[in-house]
């Protein structure tokens, strides 16, 4: 039992994370330009960026490229495709249309893995939901094969179940690869979404020896929080115990990048500098 009212990421036992496993989302720093932002990544000696879409289509693709390559980072992941559950055979067929066409702008931009958010609709019975992701993903397979892009299907918090994500916990996702098997499909871990579950030991152990996982994203839990979709916290602010969770990962033989994935309408109206200062220290003392 934990008596001593610390963190358990402030165990000393814990070894903070080699600096070269950081990586910023750009979402993490939104109101600057994709430009912007690898430039002061790389500034700020940050290995890493995962863009999201809006950043990428900003610039362009092409240019995107050139604009990443440039800076010397390397990109974990591209974010986000996927919204898969649709009450029409057509939207469905036009999200996997759409999730290939990013396969090929991630392929451009150099990303390892395109970021599946599986999606949800009020109306939709989740059984079938699910039905629709698993056959959205082994379309999509040989495509991401073609590509060289992973797909990296991220679980939600249940609070999401009903209009985002059918797919809540790592157990879902694991069992959805397990039936798909196939090798460019896994699970990205975000410990926003994953913290709370009693299984997360034992789902990242069964991920990491079938080689399944994929990505890391971590960002901290404010208590109380006043937007569960945009008030995240910085490292070490709420309640997620992520250096443990890292721990687990490293464990079961994840080595890939630490992503900081900081979603928060309270730091998107600060200054992006500052942001980004705060996420290379915090980072280093809490992940």
């Amino acid at each position: 039992m934990n008596t001593t009212g610390k963190r358990m990421d402030d165990d000393p036992t814990r070894a903070a994370p080699d600096p070269a496993r950081l990586c910023v989302h750009t979402m993490s720093v939104r109101s600057w330009s994709l430009e912007k932002c690898v430039d002061a990544l790389a500034g700020a000696g940050v290995r890493g960026v995962s863009p999201w879409v809006e950043h990428v289509e900003a610039a362009g693709v092409d240019r995107a490229a050139r604009l990443i390559a440039d800076a010397g980072l390397r990109v974990p992941a591209y974010v986000r495709g996927g919204f898969f559950v649709h009450a029409g055979e057509q939207a469905w067929a036009n999200a996997v249309d759409d999730a290939r066409r990013l396969l090929d702008d991630a392929a451009t931009i150099g990303a390892e893995s395109l970021v599946i958010v599986p999606g949800a609709q009020p109306g939709v019975d989740l059984a079938d939901a699910r039905a629709m992701v698993v056959d959205a993903l082994t379309s999509l397979t040989a495509h991401a094969a073609g590509c060289g892009v992973r797909l990296g299907l991220e679980p939600l918090h249940p609070m999401f179940a009903a209009d985002r994500s059918c797919i809540t916990t790592l157990t879902e996702a694991r069992r959805i690869c397990e039936a798909i098997d196939h090798r460019q499909l896994g699970v990205v871990v975000d410990v926003y979404h994953v913290w709370w579950d009693e299984r997360l030991r034992t789902e990242i152990a069964s991920l990491g020896s079938r080689g399944r996982l994929f990505g890391f994203h971590v960002s901290d839990w404010l208590t109380p929080t006043g937007d569960v979709a945009a008030d995240r916290a910085l490292l070490g602010a709420g309640c997620i115990p992520i250096r443990c969770i890292r721990t687990m990962m490293d464990d079961a033989g994840f080595d890939g990048m630490i992503e900081v994935e900081i979603l928060s309408r309270r730091q998107w109206e600060r200054d992006p500098a500052e942001v980004l200062a705060e996420i290379v220290t915090t980072w280093a003392r809490h992940a």
